[in-house]
């Protein structure tokens, strides 16, 4: 392999991942390109060098992936036709394009956990709205488009007939509706010796409106027994998929603390955003040692934290103005990340802040307080 500082990599995405991700390649001195469809992506001035152009595009895709000696992702939706193509000329694909395959598709997931015998809901495939009805009988079901969907876009909960009805007419997963008791993640990292790596579990909250999460919390409140079972499972399913990178698992525990695994992401992901500040290596860093084949970093806690995600206000659009940046400022341990996106919408993910403190309880007061304060406008 080349001398790290060498290798010539490029990024499919320049969103605000891999802003950050770059934050820290520019520490290990490392030769990094982003290709985007977006001219103002948050990536757009801070990377070696910037390609526009469509990463679901197959000329696009290869042509640019073929100028560097390894090519990542910090999106799904990429287009794996030509990283195939690519892997078959000796270009490193991390992760590799038979993982973004299964993961990009919701069906191929539920239908590699069943057969790994990964505990998750129970499901069935549809290839159309037609085809719901006849599994009307098992409402109440979630929806999830097989697809495209992202940041809570294609899911949503069918209760009844008229739901079925305004569902969207593609491929699906209806899966059982769970009754949890909360939503965790873990994080695990596996590089190209095999090497791997997990990060302390997080607890997550969700904004219901828009389905994202609004608030994350490290360390979990989980029993030490739930977080090594937790950890094991992300690890195997890392294993089992042959993963170089790391790899975001999210899982319910269930109100019997039984743990279901509800979907994974081979990349940087909204759960380790606080391990910036919160860990003694973040996920940004790990992600790099892992894809470049270095030895992977400590992961502990150095302290409790909170993560806040910064979303556009409700009835704003428009150029992004941060009301209330300056008096968040004014608290002890208070770290923003700005994303750099010019426009905000409602429940844009404009930027994050974490909190770190002695305890998780002081962080959480001084997050309700940043949540109440810093807000997008237009």
């Amino acid at each position: 392999m080349k001398q790290l500082q060498a290798l010539k990599i490029g990024i499919l995405g320049g969103g605000q991942l891999g802003r950050m991700l770059l934050q820290k390649a520019i520490d290990l001195d490392l030769h990094i390109s982003v290709l985007d469809p977006d001219e103002a992506s948050p990536c757009r001035h801070i990377c070696k060098e910037f390609f526009h152009g469509a990463f679901t595009d197959y000329d696009a895709v290869y042509n640019f992936g073929k100028q560097f000696d390894l090519i990542t992702i910090e999106i799904e939706n990429v287009n794996v036709d030509a990283l195939e193509k690519l892997e078959s000329e000796g270009i490193k694909v991390h992760p590799s394009s038979s993982v973004i395959k299964t993961v990009q598709d919701k069906g191929l997931q539920k239908e590699f956990y069943k057969k790994n015998n990964f505990p998750t809901a129970d499901f069935v495939l549809v290839k159309n709205r037609k085809e719901i009805s006849e599994h009307a009988f098992l409402l109440p079901l979630m929806h999830k488009s097989r697809k495209g969907g992202y940041d809570g876009k294609g899911v949503f909960v069918m209760k009844n007939s008229s739901d079925i009805e305004n569902a969207p007419d593609v491929p699906a997963v209806l899966e059982k509706l769970i009754s949890f008791e909360k939503e965790i993640s873990v994080i695990v990292a596996r590089n190209e010796n095999g090497e791997t790596r997990s990060f302390p579990v997080v607890d997550m909250s969700f904004n219901q409106e828009a389905n994202l999460v609004e608030y994350l919390f490290s360390p979990s409140s989980i029993t030490p027994e739930l977080e090594n079972e937790a950890t094991s499972l992300a690890l195997r399913i890392a294993n089992e998929l042959s993963l170089v990178g790391i790899l975001a698992v999210e899982m319910f525990v269930t109100k019997d603390k039984k743990l279901l695994i509800n979907e994974i992401a081979p990349r940087p992901h909204n759960s380790g955003h606080q391990t910036i500040e919160g860990n003694i290596t973040s996920q940004y860093e790990q992600m790099l040692r892992a894809i470049t084949n270095l030895p992977l970093g400590e992961t502990t806690i150095t302290k409790p934290a909170v993560m806040v995600n910064i979303l556009g206000e409700k009835g704003y659009e428009g150029s992004a103005i941060y009301s209330g940046l300056e008096d968040i400022l004014k608290k002890d341990g208070v770290h923003v990340h700005l994303y750099g996106k010019k426009i905000t919408k409602p429940f844009r993910k404009m930027g994050h802040v974490t909190v770190t403190s002695n305890t998780l309880a002081e962080a959480i007061e001084k997050a309700n307080y940043i949540k109440n304060t810093l807000k997008v406008i237009a």
